[in-house]
């Protein structure tokens, strides 16, 4: 099994790469800090995860692209893409930029598409291969404080329903894990949180959801 994490941090990314790392073969992590990729590489391989770092920008369309292309090259075509990108940039509708909330939506709602369609070809060929993105209770509930943040995961969210529906009775299969409540937190545990994900991708065919929450 070839998994892609894009967008590995010391949370949810890396517990994400470790669960789904578990099952065997191999992990690719996506982000854009070398050293920290380099890190989180040797600390899965030292629980026996066989992990590969790509850095690659996630809010610039042609950087995640080129790390994508060689993902491919590298591991072969994935079997599961797990999005996990997002940015949190302060502000309510009435104070926060123009700018921010462009950096937010690249990051956690057009990187989702841009990966979308790089793993899609190969996947829709094969009839087979899952893509689960993490999504967030902002998108039903937003917070003024973080709207561009907000904004970001219900557009996210839309994108994922929306492919989901465009890929009925294929063999692929497209979901979020809605995280309603901080990562981190008693019940949103990483590791809690990731074996969410994992279920969502074991779903069968004919029983297979679109989203879950985690309520914790």
């Amino acid at each position: 099994m070839i998994t892609v994490v894009v967008g590995v941090g010391p949370g949810m990314g890396l517990a994400l790469a470790s669960r789904f790392g578990r099952e065997g073969g191999e992990v690719a992590l996506v982000a854009r800090r070398p050293e920290a990729l380099a890190a989180y590489a040797e600390e899965l391989a030292a629980s026996g995860v066989s992990a590969h770092p790509f850095v690659a920008d996630v809010g610039d369309p042609e950087s995640l692209r080129a790390a994508l292309a060689a993902i491919g090259a590298r591991l072969g075509d994935p079997d599961v893409l797990v999005y996990n990108a997002s940015v949190n940039l302060p502000g309510t509708p009435g104070e926060v930029s123009v700018g921010d909330v462009e950096v937010a939506f690249r990051v956690g709602a057009v990187g989702a598409l841009v990966a979308l369609q790089a793993v899609l070809p190969a996947m829709r060929a094969r009839d087979s291969g899952t893509v689960l993105v993490t999504g967030g209770g902002l998108a039903l509930a937003p917070w003024p404080g973080a709207t561009a943040l907000g904004m970001s995961k219900a557009a996210v969210r839309n994108l994922v329903q929306a492919a989901a529906r465009d890929l009925e009775g294929t063999g692929v299969h497209v979901a979020t894990v809605t995280i309603r409540g901080i990562v981190g937190t008693p019940g949103f545990e990483p590791d809690t949180v990731a074996e969410r994900f994992w279920e969502l991708h074991q779903q069968g065919r004919d029983d297979r959801a679109t989203e879950i929450f985690v309520d914790g």
